[in-house]
């Protein structure tokens, strides 16, 4: 028998997290690797497990990912965003829940282009009286 997956696909920033949703005990696996040893900081791996301890599905399912592009932070953010869009096709009775923190939200903020004539998007060079 076929074991049952839900696909999420989240992205933030220049990231892209293809999350893959099995029943299992709650490992999270980002590319290859463990969710501890992939992400350093405390709160990469809070925000990640943050759709998963709201809707109560901690334990229910393992969590693999591949993420691709941007840092960290983007990369833990595409995450959370993978994961609850599959959480949503696993049970659509989470989508209030979802919603109503965020999760489901694709976040637009994206780095703003350089301009000619600027030393970055908005910085200018330095100008000299004398």
């Amino acid at each position: 028998m076929a074991q049952v997956q839900y696909y999420g696909t989240g992205r933030r920033k220049t990231s892209t997290a293809r999350v893959r949703l099995v029943p299992g005990e709650g490992r999270i696996i980002v590319n290859k690797r463990d969710l501890d040893s992939y992400f350093g900081q405390e709160t990469l791996k809070l925000i990640v497990k943050q759709p998963l301890a709201l809707t109560d599905t901690l334990n229910k399912y393992d969590v693999i990912v591949i993420a691709n592009g941007g840092g960290t932070t983007g990369q833990a953010g595409a995450i959370r965003h993978g994961i609850a869009r599959a959480l949503l096709k696993a049970d659509p009775e989470f989508r209030p829940a979802l919603k109503r923190a965020g999760f489901l939200t694709r976040d637009p903020r994206m780095k703003e282009r350089k301009k000619y004539g600027l030393k970055a998007a908005r910085r200018a060079p330095q100008f000299s009286k004398r």
